[in-house]
């Protein structure tokens, strides 16, 4: 998925998860995670943390595996990529 060449919204979030299991969303130095296996958060949580104030996906966003990484944060880069 490219951002920069397809908008991505709220009514997006849920193909943009697909079939991830886990959230990391990095919003300044807090970094958020979610089990989306075992206590998915609403709509209205996810659109919270993965959207930014335009109202569209944050960048940089990167899905590993079962994973889904929003914004950057060195710390949570570091635990992915090793």
């Amino acid at each position: 998925m490219n951002a920069a060449q397809q908008r991505y919204g709220a009514s997006d979030l849920s193909e943009v998860l697909g079939d991830a299991r886990t959230l990391v969303v990095a919003k300044g130095k807090q970094v958020l995670t979610f089990d989306l296996a075992r206590d998915a958060p609403s709509a209205a949580e996810l659109a919270r943390v993965m959207l930014g104030p335009t109202g569209n996906l944050r960048a940089p966003t990167a899905r590993v595996g079962k994973q889904v990484l929003v914004g950057f944060s060195p710390d949570a880069y570091g635990d992915v990529f090793g």
